[in-house]
């Protein structure tokens, strides 16, 4: 089954590319403004994934269609966005992007995670690498009864969400890092639904 990436402009995106090729995930990569929904339709893929990128989830040239695939395969395809996927996973269903309390570009974290999906057969605390200065705002996610918050730091900085009936995960963090512990096994899990 084809796993298919928008790339939202970023290197790390062929690392997420690699991963998946060895996991078995067949994937292809788009930039997110060189493809249309309708061409996803066609191409029938089994896995969607929303790649970091630069920018912010509120300026539309940033962002390509990844609202769009959003709205158009959450209910339909698993969906995993990491970074700036993560981020627009988050507004889409409803939350507030702010500015971290640091910035944490190239900065590794240790995350507590329960009930998460993604994170199974995964110890917690696990330590991740993030390059971000933008969040998740805390507040909203504690309300939310669509998507529950399954990764946090010590600070309670979201760093992971889950949808409660679809596979959608978002990771403020990059599985593909090498500094992230076990990140390839999210990656595995997420192919897994």
């Amino acid at each position: 089954m084809k796993t298919l990436i928008i790339d939202n402009y970023d290197s790390f995106t062929y690392i997420l590319k690699q991963y998946a090729g060895e996991l078995g995930g067949n994937p292809e990569v788009f930039l997110n403004d060189q493809i249309t929904v309708a061409q996803i339709k066609k191409m029938n893929p089994g896995h969607l994934i929303l790649s970091p990128g630069p920018g912010n989830v509120d300026e539309p040239k940033d962002v390509g269609i990844m609202f769009d695939v959003i709205r158009e395969f959450h209910t339909k395809i698993p969906i995993l966005g990491v970074c700036l996927g993560h981020q627009a996973l988050g507004k889409f269903f409803g939350g507030q992007i702010v500015p971290a309390p640091k910035i944490m570009h190239g900065k590794r974290s240790t995350i507590y995670h329960v009930n998460g999906r993604l994170f199974k057969g995964i110890p917690s605390p696990i330590e991740v690498m993030r390059y971000h200065s933008l969040i998740l705002d805390t507040p909203f996610w504690l309300q939310n009864p669509t998507v529950d918050v399954v990764a946090y730091t010590a600070d309670y900085e979201i760093m992971a969400i889950q949808h409660n009936h679809y596979p959608v995960f978002g990771v403020q963090f990059h599985p593909e890092s090498l500094g992230t512990k076990q990140g390839r096994r999210m990656i595995q899990n997420f192919l897994k639904f």
